[in-house]
């Protein structure tokens, strides 16, 4: 839902605004997207290790987890700073993309409300 919503909204925004500005939500929804993943992983090896039971052997975590965990900021940081001064995309374009995560959920949300029987 939030790559649906950020591309019906980057292209919105381009034919409104400019084609950098789509660029720029466009960009925006994917690193939302990334970050949401990377967090989702890193969040679920987290809870398999401590819900291990006691005395049963330790799951094991891969240490992409631990790198996926922190380097979702690092990227997201050279992402924005890259697309803004060298492809000239708005940063506003680029943080409606961003919560384009928030929108997604609360579409979802409403449609689950207003789809109940």
């Amino acid at each position: 839902m939030t790559l649906i919503l950020g591309a019906v909204g980057s292209v919105a925004v381009a034919a409104a605004f400019s084609p950098r500005a789509g660029l720029g939500v466009l960009t925006g929804t994917v690193l939302a997207w990334i970050n949401f993943r990377w967090l989702q992983q890193a969040m679920d090896a987290l809870v398999r290790v401590f819900s291990a039971q006691p005395g049963a052997a330790k799951p094991r975590i891969s240490a992409w987890v631990y790198v996926k965990l922190f380097a979702r900021y690092a990227l997201m940081g050279v992402v924005i700073y890259v697309m803004v001064r060298y492809f000239d995309v708005p940063i506003l374009g680029m943080l409606v993309g961003l919560f384009s995560l928030g929108a997604a959920t609360l579409t979802e949300s409403i449609y689950e409300i207003a789809a109940r029987p």
